[in-house]
């Protein structure tokens, strides 16, 4: 039988996760870094916020999962 160790599955998850979410705020951080005119940066900072905690709320779940079934189910 094969034991996952839960503790380097969920670094593997981490790692993921934190590369999905930088993909996500690379439009919004070019916006934000270039100052384009007719962007609104208050609308700009509200989508990173929105970004921030989804990714949040699944680095909690990923925590919190108890087996490798519950840690894959959970990948982005």
């Amino acid at each position: 039988m094969i034991k996952i160790d839960m503790a380097k599955a969920k670094v593997i998850a981490h790692e993921a996760r934190r590369a999905a979410r930088a993909a996500e705020f690379e439009p919004l951080d070019a916006v934000i870094m270039k100052q384009i005119p007719g962007n609104n940066p208050a609308a700009v900072e509200a989508e990173r916020l929105k970004i921030r905690e989804k990714y949040a709320a699944l680095q909690d779940q990923m925590n919190a999962a108890q087996t490798p079934d519950e840690l894959k189910a959970l990948m982005p």
